[in-house]
């Protein structure tokens, strides 16, 4: 089936408004790069995701799930069948103590929004650029937290297109990790389960928060955040600075001087760019201090032919 014929049945069942052909996923990722996708979907509900899915499932068409391309490298090839972007589900609401925010909602807006609702435990997350679905895919965390420290549950699509809830336990939430990628699941929501606190601690925390992340984090350049997981007891960024790895280039892809734990993009990087010094880093890494680095960053799509 052509990309060109899918689009034109996607158009049949979705207004064309949330429809791209050909489209590059440059614009769509931190790191600003990316080949094009063959048909992107940016569905506005619950039920417009449905409809994309359940027509994907139905015609053994590839989907990749997508939020604001925050912690991703998409491969300069891009992305063949249908990209489902989630950033238009961003609709956040209070049910008491918990906060109930769709997978396309960013996190650091949902923090606020506990904040706004003097409701502590999302301090966290202040500075964290993923979306909800994102951040749960990886149990995001920063500053000692976790996004596992406050789940409750998530609503989303199985692999067959049904709808399922599954439980803090469900999600087998660890450094870096969920059940959500084997288990093939598409986040619609989830569900933070807060507890009441005093307006101005929670908003001094996160200015606390937010001054560290900003005096410290290249955030002047599009990156991909942190590259790597932290290796038990050690630094990433440390073992990089120490291998001598600091503003190391390769194409537009540079070890960022203000925080070796980043690689930014410093003028046209292509994606190629990136996984070479990742691959670069890594090697140099494991030669000087004898330590596996791990990416934390996820990388998706296919080389350039």
């Amino acid at each position: 089936m052509t990309k060109e014929l899918i689009y034109n049945e996607l158009s049949q069942l979705l207004d064309k408004n949330v429809l791209k052909l050909d489209e590059s996923l440059s614009k769509y990722s931190f790191t600003k790069t990316g080949g094009k996708a063959d048909i992107i979907v940016f569905p506005t509900t619950f039920e417009e995701v449905s409809i994309a899915y359940t027509y994907a499932l139905e015609n053994q068409i590839p989907v990749t799930i997508l939020g604001n391309g925050s912690n991703l490298i998409i491969r300069d090839g891009g992305i063949r069948g249908i990209v489902l972007i989630l950033t238009q589900l961003s609709t956040v609401h209070l049910s008491g103590n918990k906060v109930i925010a769709q997978s396309g909602a960013a996190i650091i807006d949902v923090s606020r929004f506990a904040l706004q609702h003097n409701l502590t435990g999302l301090e966290f997350a202040c500075g964290i650029p993923g979306s909800i679905g994102g951040a749960m895919y990886m149990n995001a965390g920063a500053y000692g937290n976790e996004v596992s420290d406050v789940i409750e549950g998530i609503r989303a699509l199985d692999s067959n297109g049904q709808l399922v809830h599954l439980s803090t336990e469900e999600l087998e939430l660890g450094y870096r990790t969920s059940s959500i990628s084997k288990k093939k699941l598409l986040v619609l929501e989830a569900t933070f389960d807060l507890k009441v606190g005093d307006n101005e601690v929670i908003k001094n925390k996160m200015d606390e928060l937010t001054f560290q992340r900003e005096s410290k984090q290249p955030l002047e350049y599009p990156s991909c955040g942190s590259v790597f997981k932290r290796p038990p007891g050690l630094f990433a960024g440390k073992l990089i600075q120490d291998s001598g790895l600091q503003g190391v280039q390769i194409g537009g892809a540079q070890v960022s001087l203000k925080h070796a734990g980043f690689i930014v993009n410093v003028g046209n990087a292509t994606a190629t760019d990136y996984l070479n010094l990742i691959e670069h880093i890594k090697t140099t890494v494991k030669s000087k201090f004898d330590v596996e680095l791990e990416t934390e960053v996820k990388v998706i799509g296919e080389d350039l032919r």
